[in-house]
């Protein structure tokens, strides 16, 4: 079965819920993106979707708390005359973070099999080739210690042509109309076979997909967020903060003094530092 067939874009969130856990979760985000800098892994985070998805939305709610020192959002666009003369992940590669820094592509390397394919500025053999080129890219990327995040926010046709409608009314959102935008709508058919195919050829388990239900607005940055939590915690081999008793989801556990820890604990590993190190840092 197709991959975005098996996308249930109904799931919703209420306003409160909303609220509750992206407060939690942007706390815990921040406190992280320091810990991120102390480990020295870099992170980067490509935020694909359909036109009138919510990318925007989405990445607001994501630095709304972070430090701005170590984040950065790179928006996708044509490549200028000098970046045509390299490969198309020439760009990409000269924009990465360093290490400890965190860097959102809002679109990525993945125009080359979407844009470029749908809207035919290249030729087939050249997105055929891309597939593989992308995969060796993000291997490269992880082998030297990143930490990559790939989301794809899907919403339906119908809802595309429902969110235009409202842009259309909205002076401040008006502007977002472009020919582009029309174009994708117009020929949706074919980018869904052009996501499908980037879905299925570039989803090694090294540098999954996570698809997003995007039709609520309240629903798709908290599932986000909750995956950009989790995905650090991995990597700096941390537990995820555990609810107090009785407490709401996403509420996370009174903390420990780090004297408390260690005349509990005794020696403590580097990743127990780490932890203590996330939960205490002071702006």
């Amino acid at each position: 079965m197709p991959m975005l067939e098996q996308v249930d874009l109904g799931k919703k969130l209420d306003k409160a819920a909303s609220a509750r856990k992206l407060k939690a979760l942007q706390s815990r985000l921040r406190l992280l993106q320091y810990a991120v800098q102390e480990a020295n892994i870099p992170v980067i985070v490509c935020v694909e979707g359909w036109n009138a998805c919510g990318r925007g939305e989405v990445i607001k709610r994501m630095s709304e708390l972070l430090d701005p020192r170590l984040y950065q959002v790179v928006r996708g666009h044509p490549p200028s005359p000098l970046e045509a003369r390299y490969h198309f992940l020439w760009r990409y590669q000269v924009a990465l973070p360093r290490d400890g820094e965190t860097l959102v592509f809002d679109h990525s390397w993945y125009a080359r099999v979407l844009e470029d394919r749908c809207d035919r500025l290249v030729k087939k053999k050249e997105w055929r080739q891309a597939y593989s080129q992308i995969n060796e890219f993000e291997r490269w990327l992880l082998d030297d210690g990143a930490v990559l995040l790939k989301f794809w926010l899907h919403i339906s046709k119908k809802e595309q042509q429902r969110r235009y409608r409202a842009y259309r009314k909205d002076p401040l959102l008006r502007w977002k109309l472009t020919k582009e935008y029309f174009r994708q709508h117009k020929h949706y058919g074919r980018w869904v076979k052009a996501v499908e195919a980037m879905l299925t050829q570039c989803n090694p388990a090294h540098a999954p997909w996570t698809l997003v239900e995007a039709e609520d607005l309240r629903w798709a940055p908290v599932k986000v967020l909750e995956t950009v939590v989790t995905r650090l915690e991995q990597a700096l081999r941390l537990p995820a903060p555990q609810a107090a008793p009785g407490a709401p989801a996403g509420t996370p556990a009174p903390r420990q003094t780090p004297a408390a820890r260690a005349n509990k604990q005794g020696k403590r590993s580097a990743a127990e530092r780490t932890e203590e190190a996330v939960e205490w840092r002071e702006e």
